[in-house]
């Protein structure tokens, strides 16, 4: 098959969606399928990679103002119009359908190609980012959901990752997507089998203490993620059990976050070191960190949860959207109130001050994470490619066909 998608960012630029199109595009190129990926360049200016049957065309873009080392392509994009013909899709992929929709009516209605949409983000995801002027949050969302009630109308698949997020989309928007996990990598997240040399190399190369035991947090630092609340529920534990914490992102908070470790008096503590990609470090801090914890409450999975648990560690997080699909109270880690930086608090220090039943915990969140294989993703996503390619071919003679940017569509 030939399958196109398009993401607004795409590795090195990172996000949940970009690591997400990155997987799934590479695990296509894989099974033989010849992908296309069109993206913001991170350069801003166009450029390519080619890597056997995968094709990835960074386009001209602009900095994205509400995310930090991340740029944008606007729909009206000039190459998106030649590259697409020349490509001659069977499937069309959109993981950024607010910003590219466009790009999918045209596609859809001139050319017939079915569209899967993948949705990253809610409705209030977004509206975070606006004003917080009375009103105007509830509007837009109020928009939002109305906007994607529309698209799927008129897309032939719309896919969320998790059953929690599948419902609230039902429930808000009056439509339901199918539930395709994102899936983790089980050969690249794994427990350590313990401390070795390999170990105090990687702890001398982040100015980490081999004597203490590690609280790892990892994803972005924006607002959003709530990532002062990670720091302050450290700092508790941290005053009564011997441990530090490694902060592993980057995003527009960092400053602030760095100013609220001094606060907390735990800068000496605590390492920020900035993104780490999945083929350099992560994978072994993962491994060598004891306990994770994370205060976000809007994932729509949390791949950093999978992450973690395939990696043998014990998770701390917040009781909010679809976080307690993976973290059972109890079993596998322990889930605190939105806000509640003293019950996590509470829990890493139990945690830390506990190796039996951090072993266990771990454990446990390596049998949940199992059942959260990417293979089985990959698998899902290919027989519904397949599927729709067979129920909507697309003739060679149809990418002849003019092709418009369909403002008429609305």
């Amino acid at each position: 098959m030939r399958i196109a998608t398009i993401v607004q960012s795409y590795p090195p630029a990172i996000s949940g969606a970009s690591l997400i199109s990155q997987s799934l595009a590479e695990g296509m190129a894989r099974r033989g399928h010849e992908v296309l990926v069109l993206a913001a360049s991170d350069r801003r200016v166009p450029y390519r990679n080619t890597q056997g049957s995968l094709r990835v065309e960074f386009l001209r873009s602009q900095p994205n103002p509400l995310r930090a080392r991340q740029n944008f392509f606007s729909w009206w994009n000039p190459a998106l119009k030649p590259h697409l013909r020349k490509f001659r899709p069977q499937i069309l992929h959109l993981h950024d359908p607010l910003t590219v929709g466009p790009v999918w009516l045209s596609a859809n209605k001139d050319w017939g190609i079915p569209v899967v949409v993948t949705i990253h983000q809610l409705p209030w995801f977004v509206s975070a980012y606006l004003p917080d002027l009375p009103g105007f949050r509830s509007s837009v969302e109020r928009l939002l959901w109305a906007y994607g009630s529309w698209v799927d109308r008129r897309s032939q698949h719309m896919v969320t990752p998790t059953k929690t997020i599948a419902e609230e989309i039902e429930k808000c928007g009056g439509f339901r997507p199918s539930v395709i996990d994102n899936g983790v990598d089980l050969d690249l997240f794994y427990p350590a089998a313990g401390h070795t040399d390999d170990s105090r190399s990687l702890f001398q190369k982040y100015g980490l203490d081999p004597a203490l035991p590690v609280i790892l947090h990892v994803g972005r630092l924006d607002q959003e993620k709530r990532v002062d609340l990670v720091l302050r529920a450290a700092a508790r534990a941290m005053a009564r059990a011997p441990a530090q914490l490694l902060v592993v992102g980057d995003g527009k908070e960092r400053t602030r976050l760095v100013e609220l470790a001094v606060t907390l008096r735990i800068r000496e503590r605590t390492r920020f070191t900035g993104f780490i990609a999945n083929d350099g470090d992560l994978p072994a801090l993962y491994r060598h960190a004891d306990v994770f914890a994370l205060a976000s409450e809007i994932e729509t999975q949390g791949i950093v949860l999978l992450e973690a648990m395939a990696s043998g560690l014990p998770v701390v997080a917040v009781a909010a959207t679809c976080i307690p699909e993976v973290v059972h109270h109890g079993e596998n880690g322990y889930l605190v109130a939105p806000g509640d930086d003293g019950s996590m608090a509470g829990w890493l220090e139990a945690i830390l001050a506990d190796p039996d039943r951090r072993r266990c915990l771990g454990m446990a969140g390596r049998r949940v994470a199992q059942g959260h294989s990417r293979c089985v993703c990959l698998d899902q996503y290919e027989s519904l490619y397949e599927r729709l390619a067979a129920t909507y071919p697309v003739p060679e003679t149809v990418f002849r066909r003019r092709f418009r940017w369909v403002s008429a569509a609305f």
